[in-house]
């Protein structure tokens, strides 16, 4: 099934990739970018912009701020998790803490994800 989007939020997802957030951009610029398996930043998925993105595994890696822990954030995030599911995306969600706090744990957890996903 190939994704769908949405043609009016790609300059929005644009900006974005220019003003990642600083645990964004440690994950970009210290695993993502080097990984050997191709990821894209920002991708525009449905109406939806994916943080990162891997076509070949059909992943999706989402890093959450903040407004994610509040009540309609969970709400939000399960419709959207749904929705990419929806088209054979898996989705992990890790949390600006877990990149900052335990960044190497975080970067094991995706490329297990990868293994399990290409083996």
């Amino acid at each position: 099934m190939s994704l769908n989007y949405n043609k009016k939020i790609i300059p929005f997802a644009k900006e974005l990739r220019k003003n990642m957030t600083p645990q964004e951009k440690k994950l970009w610029y210290k695993f993502l970018s080097k990984y050997p398996i191709r990821f894209q930043r920002q991708k525009v998925i449905d109406n939806y912009i994916a943080d990162f993105y891997c076509h070949s595994a059909k992943l999706v890696i989402e890093i959450d701020g903040s407004q994610h822990r509040s009540h309609n954030g969970k709400i939000l995030d399960n419709i959207r998790t749904s929705v990419l599911n929806g088209y054979g995306v898996k989705v992990l969600r890790f949390s600006n803490e877990a990149i900052e706090i335990n960044f190497n744990r975080v970067c094991e957890l995706i490329d297990e994800a990868l293994k399990e996903v290409l083996a």
